[in-house]
């Protein structure tokens, strides 16, 4: 479960780590309420769950109140990647000396949590040289070696002490909450030598959920979302442009991991089980037609219960009435599936005997 920036940040300052003083407004009269009550100038933040904000323009400064409603009309109805947002973040800005960048992540291919530090905040973190990273032994994260990830970036003054002190908070809540990602960037470094989050990125393991009921309140179902539940299957919109389809939640997330391994960005996992038709399958690819940042289709199917020969005729008639116009690579196997096989080909959707194949080609397209 992605959380809103607004919602990272109260759980941030749960765990006793600054945050700006900000409201959540949807309207404009709470907007102006909140600019006023905080004072200008101010930060309009829109709020939504799909990464580069500050690139797609939908994070804007305010420096008095004249600006505050063009602006925020401008940010209530922007969509950035195909997402609209889910309120607008009124905060006050803070004056800063420098920013550094934060995270812990969880490790799958080390089986542990990593730690990434960097001096440099508001950044590709990926393309940073200057960043030092720690992985984290199954007991969690001790004093030092937060200790030296502030000696190996350089800090002075009282900053080391203020960084120990904000690194093991924010562990903490890594590990209580139990979430595959906590990242703060940037981390203002304040004139006293304090920090503040002034961004919070953070993802809850959803097979965690179950245990953190105080964290029901941040569930968010899409529209899509809602109408795939209603349908019978399972969806989860993601930020990426690949869908990927399979029957079976471990081999679509199997999957979703491979094509991140890849180098790809899943947009959505769509699991139709085990019960399909072709009725099923066909509305399954209408609420994925319904992405738009999707750009192409990988489909992982081993046939079980399911006879692969419905899906190949959803597929089919999918493309036969336009419903998608995007490629679709598909790796079948099981039941049915050299019917299936017969059936699809000659058309637009692309076969492959393995789905290490199907991948790199969906990936090698839509990059």
């Amino acid at each position: 479960m992605r959380l809103l920036e607004f919602q990272g940040k109260e759980l941030l300052s749960q765990y006793g780590i600054s945050v700006p003083a900000a409201s959540l407004v949807n309207y404009r009269d709470e907007a102006i309420q909140a600019a006023t009550k905080l004072g200008y100038p101010v930060v309009l933040k829109s709020q939504l769950t799909v990464g580069g904000r500050g690139k797609a323009g939908a994070i804007l400064k305010c420096k008095s109140a004249s600006e505050l409603l063009p602006k925020f009309d401008d940010l209530i109805n922007k969509e950035v990647k195909g997402e609209m947002p889910r309120g607008i973040l009124v905060e006050e800005v803070v004056d800063i000396k420098s920013e550094l960048y934060l995270s812990f992540f969880l490790n799958r291919s080390r089986r542990c949590y990593s730690l990434i530090a960097s001096a440099e905040g508001g950044i590709e973190i990926e393309s940073v040289d200057n960043k030092v990273i720690f992985d984290i032994p199954l007991e969690g994260l001790s004093p030092e070696i937060a200790e030296g990830a502030a000696q190996k970036l350089g800090l002075m003054g009282i900053t080391p002490t203020a960084f120990v002190d904000f690194t093991m908070k924010l562990s903490k809540l890594v590990m209580e909450e139990e979430a595959e990602l906590a990242e703060v960037n940037p981390m203002a470094m304040l004139s006293d030598g304090s920090l503040m989050a002034l961004d919070a990125k953070v993802i809850i393991d959803d097979n965690a959920m179950f245990r953190h009921a105080e964290l029901k309140k941040y569930e968010h179902i899409s529209e899509l979302e809602e109408q795939a539940g209603k349908s019978g299957f399972s969806l989860v919109e993601l930020d990426g442009n690949i869908a990927i389809i399979g029957n079976g939640a471990g081999l679509v997330m199997s999957t979703v991991d491979m094509v991140t391994d890849a180098g790809g960005k899943a947009g959505c996992f769509l699991d139709f089980g085990g019960g399909a038709t072709t009725e099923t399958i066909y509305e399954a690819l209408t609420v994925i037609s319904k992405i738009r940042r999707v750009r192409g289709i990988l489909v992982n199917l081993f046939g079980g219960i399911v006879k692969t020969n419905l899906v190949a005729q959803a597929i089919l008639d999918a493309y036969k009435n336009n419903l998608i116009d995007v490629p679709l690579f598909a790796r079948i196997t099981g039941a049915e599936s050299e019917k299936a096989k017969a059936m699809l080909a000659g058309s637009q959707a692309k076969l492959y005997d393995t789905v290490e194949e199907a991948i790199h080609e969906v990936v090698d397209q839509v990059s």
